[in-house]
């Protein structure tokens, strides 16, 4: 039997990935390479099949009904080569290689990355990569260790772990207070500026929840300022600009230092939940066991932001 090839199987790879995330963009990104090597890398695959394995359009692939069985058989050939690259990495103790870690941007920014230095401290001959994004990467497909989101999502290929409550809460400068008064009630809101966050995935904008009489009520007010990121929000209430609604991790540094006080607590919601997800097939590798046990320690219970936000809400302009 004929040997394959290293740049035959270079182009399975490439093929494969390119099937898997719909563009040779995002494939090249998932690969570390640039997006014509892995469209000439393709190319040059169809050459030697004689075969037509995509149909492209300037927006995107599609598979050709040849391309399709292709595909199928060379996910089986990756999926081959990942076990036997997990059996291999779980038969060595020690967190050596690189880690793919993908988390939203605020996450990645502001609970993460300054860990960072600590985890790699511990575990000198294990690098991490970390990617930062609203867009939620395919595990699999991408080759991402573990990932770090925001909500409960369910993906029978992959196991999740809670981590922390994301929880949101309104926040305000003591000056715009000290300038417009203290909401005491959600309604009151009408009366004062406010500042609006919008998801950069949908370019929809946040609908502000408040707990009232025993229920969730998700309001979007009228704000003056809108912008699409979590930062950005802070950093305008801290000016003065009005009201807003901000995690509280990214809100915890702010009141710390008397920049914002937290207002209208008694109608604070936990939204949802900071999950880690990672594939099954990673169960047993010691580079995602190190990771997931300084996870702990990165999101103890009760989470140290959460607790800042607390005696925050101690002041006279709380609600």
């Amino acid at each position: 039997m004929e040997q394959i090839g290293l740049d035959r199987l270079t182009g399975l790879i490439a093929f494969a990935r390119s099937a898997s995330l719909g563009s040779y963009t995002a494939a090249a990104r998932s690969l570390g390479l640039s997006p014509s090597a892995v469209s000439k890398s393709v190319q040059r695959l169809e050459g030697r099949l004689g075969l037509s394995l995509f149909t492209r359009t300037t927006r995107s692939l599609t598979l050709t009904p040849e391309g399709h069985d292709l595909h199928e058989r060379a996910l089986r050939l990756l999926r081959e080569a990942e076990e036997i690259e997990q059996a291999a990495v779980a038969a060595r103790s020690e967190p050596a290689g690189t880690l793919k870690v993908t988390a939203p941007f605020p996450v990645g920014v502001h609970l993460l990355a300054p860990a960072l230095p600590r985890f790699r401290t511990r575990y000198p001959k294990l690098s991490v990569d970390l990617r930062l994004g609203d867009r939620f990467a395919d595990l699999i497909a991408e080759g991402i260790d573990v990932a770090i989101r925001v909500g409960d999502l369910a993906d029978s290929r992959l196991i999740a772990r809670r981590l922390a409550p994301h929880r949101l809460c309104a926040f305000a400068s003591p000056a715009y207070l000290a300038l417009r008064g203290c909401p005491a009630h959600p309604d009151d809101l009408v009366h004062h500026d406010c500042v609006n966050f919008r998801f950069q995935s949908t370019g929809q904008a946040l609908r502000w929840p408040f707990r009232i009489g025993g229920r969730t009520v998700e309001r979007t007010p009228e704000a003056g300022i809108v912008t699409d990121s979590s930062d950005a929000v802070a950093a305008i209430m801290e000016a003065g600009g009005g009201i807003g609604i901000s995690p509280t991790y990214i809100a915890a540094p702010h009141v710390a230092r008397g920049a914002l006080v937290p207002i209208l607590r008694d109608f604070a919601v936990e939204r949802s939940v900071i999950t880690a997800l990672w594939p099954e097939s990673r169960r047993g590798n010691p580079n995602v066991k190190a990771f997931l046990g300084f996870l702990a320690e990165v999101f103890p219970s009760p989470t140290p932001w959460d607790e800042v936000i607390a005696r925050g809400a101690g002041g006279r302009h709380a609600a």
